[in-house]
């Protein structure tokens, strides 16, 4: 692990300190360590935040998962911020390019939300859910768990795509690869992979470090009886 990567991991543990985030869980810190370990470009601070919200999930009556996926938008679009783990043997299955929607930001994206045509990215933990064929190809639904957060994402039709613009061609032209409607849509070479690697129930994590989100989310902050009634 670099220097930097202990100095973001070390702050972002004093930024935002939760019961979840705690040490005093050796399985999950374990866990961190080996998906750190697989996915050296992945910063540790938001693998662990991924853990966490995960872990308190299954904690509070959801059904493990074999797979987790986490986003990471604090990266900008020009950079491989989407991975793929094993659960089981703890290994890397994919890391590639992940677009965010058109107005979260450009390069960068800054702004999230969970309303109906915002054309926004959510925050967030998670639940994939069945494949399907759309205008999109192969194609993979998904429910957002958190209150307020993600929850509108099958509303929204937030669902896991190929699409011609998220191309690493686009970032010698204009910086950037292109933007969805919010979904996280990726490059149609990977698609049929990250469908059928991610659908019938696992997890996904999208991260930026959104202070109010931090503060308040029921799954990194693990309030049981917040998460209970939302994994009902």
């Amino acid at each position: 692990m670099t220097l930097r990567k202990v100095l973001l991991a070390l702050l972002g543990a004093v930024l935002v300190s939760t019961p979840a985030l705690a040490s005093d869980n050796p399985q999950a810190q374990k866990l961190v360590r080996a998906l750190s370990g697989a996915a050296a470009a992945a910063e540790p601070d938001v693998l662990e935040r991924a853990v966490a919200a995960m872990k308190c999930a299954v904690s509070n009556g959801m059904e493990p998962a074999e797979r987790l996926a986490v986003i990471d938008f604090s990266l900008p679009s020009s950079e491989r911020r989407l991975w793929i783990f094993d659960l089981q043997d703890r290994t890397l299955l994919l890391e590639d390019f992940v677009a965010h929607g058109q107005n979260s930001g450009g390069n960068h994206a800054t702004s999230f939300s969970n309303v109906v045509g915002s054309h926004q990215s959510s925050l967030g933990l998670f639940r994939t859910q069945e494949s399907y064929f759309g205008r999109h190809g192969y194609s993979l639904r998904m429910d957002g768990l958190e209150a307020g957060v993600n929850d509108q994402a099958r509303d929204r039709a937030i669902v896991i795509h190929a699409a011609d613009y998220v191309d690493p061609a686009w970032i010698e032209r204009q910086g950037r690869i292109g933007r969805s409607q919010g979904c996280p849509a990726v490059r149609p070479e990977i698609a049929e992979l990250v469908v059928d690697s991610l659908k019938d129930g696992q997890f996904m994590f999208t991260y930026y470090p959104d202070p109010e989100w931090l503060a308040s989310s029921a799954y990194l902050n693990c309030q049981p009886d917040r998460v209970a009634s939302l994994t009902q």
